[in-house]
């Protein structure tokens, strides 16, 4: 039996949870996807027959799939569980540019690094944060997965102006353009790649564009708080967060104070 549950899913990528709980060593009827996958594996093993190449999968080996590859898989060791991504066309080639030997389908060696990405990815999808510290981490660990592919640069590790390049992301974010509100979209407005937005911020402020972000909307909240904002779903909401829970978690991770808690401390002295 085969089950997938959804996790995030947005316009150029999907993060779902695969679980599996067959026991049989044959082959499973071929199956073609349609996109660049990566699948890493969080528990038990399976095998997996692509291109003629048969490979056995468990947490120290993941697996890359190529648009249109036809693929089955065997379980002789019972069930597995499993964390599949799926790619639009436009995020990989962003990361992986369009070598051909990059788009093969293969198996990739999860190192010590990996893994953690591989956790960071998955504590991130609980964190209300879908459009940038998920978004953040899935770059991340894509960049990692792409470098393994083949030798030589890729468009993710290419550099150029990052001074300018923040200097213009962070206008957008404090202006709150409609691109700001995801970090691929505002990519796409500046004209680089995701993964190069991401990593141009540590480098020049040595903070991530997901902090930064944060920092633009707390200043937001607290000048709401301050002018005596009552309604907090309607403050949650109209700063972008997901939910007034999110708001508050993200307030009490950066101040220490609940929202409920700085309107008190900055309502005007009596």
């Amino acid at each position: 039996m085969l089950s997938a549950e959804t996790l995030v899913s947005r316009p150029d990528f999907d993060l779902s949870a695969v679980a599996c709980r067959s026991d049989h060593t044959r082959w499973s009827p071929p199956e073609v996807h349609g996109g660049h996958r990566v699948v890493l594996v969080r528990g038990g093993r399976f095998r997996r027959r692509a291109g003629g190449v048969v490979a056995d999968l468990d947490p120290t080996l993941a697996y890359l799939g190529a648009p249109g590859e036809e693929e089955s898989f065997a379980h002789p060791s019972g069930g597995d569980r499993c964390t599949a991504i799926s790619v639009s066309p436009a995020l990989w080639r962003s990361l992986a540019g369009d070598d051909p030997r990059r788009t093969a389908p293969r198996t990739l060696y999860v190192d010590p690094p990996l893994d953690l990405a591989h956790r960071r990815l998955l504590a991130a999808a609980r964190s209300g944060d879908a459009d940038y510290t998920l978004t953040e981490e899935l770059l991340g660990l894509l960049a990692r997965a792409v470098a393994r592919t083949a030798p030589g640069p890729t468009p993710a590790t290419s550099t150029g102006d990052d001074r300018a390049l923040v200097a213009a992301a962070r206008e957008a974010i404090a202006e709150g353009h409609p691109a700001s509100a995801t970090l691929l979209s505002l990519a796409e407005l500046l004209g680089v790649s995701p993964y190069r937005l991401s990593r141009a911020f540590p480098r020049e402020l040595g903070v991530t564009v997901t902090r930064f972000r944060h920092r633009v909307r707390i200043a937001h909240a607290l000048d709401r708080l301050t002018a005596g904002e009552t309604s907090l779903s309607t403050l949650a909401a109209d700063l972008g967060y997901a939910d007034q829970a999110h708001l508050t978690r993200t307030l009490r991770q950066h101040l220490g104070h609940t929202p409920t808690a700085l309107r008190r401390i900055l309502a005007p002295s009596r």
